[in-house]
């Protein structure tokens, strides 16, 4: 998956769940203070991450996500690191 897919997936879903204007999705914009995420939405976030690539997302990982762009590195390097192996 490239990182243009990962962006455009985590794109999706914050456009639906979370009913945030598709541009205000942008890799700079901070989830807790531009997009208004609370601990709650972080965690559907994750689940959904976790569900639909197969991944498991390690809490003291998430502690270190703060913006789009965080997600997007992070989903590519996990996912990359799979499909390596």
């Amino acid at each position: 998956m490239s990182r243009e897919e990962v962006f455009n997936l985590i794109r999706e879903f914050f456009v639906e769940e979370f009913e945030i204007p598709a541009e205000k999705v942008r890799p700079e914009a901070n989830l807790f203070e531009d997009l208004g995420l609370d601990s709650i939405d972080a965690l559907d976030l994750v689940g959904m991450l976790e569900a639909r690539l197969d991944i498991e997302v390690l809490e003291e990982e998430l502690k270190k996500i703060r913006t789009i762009g965080d997600v997007v590195d992070y989903i590519s390097a996990k996912v990359g690191d799979r499909e390596d192996a």
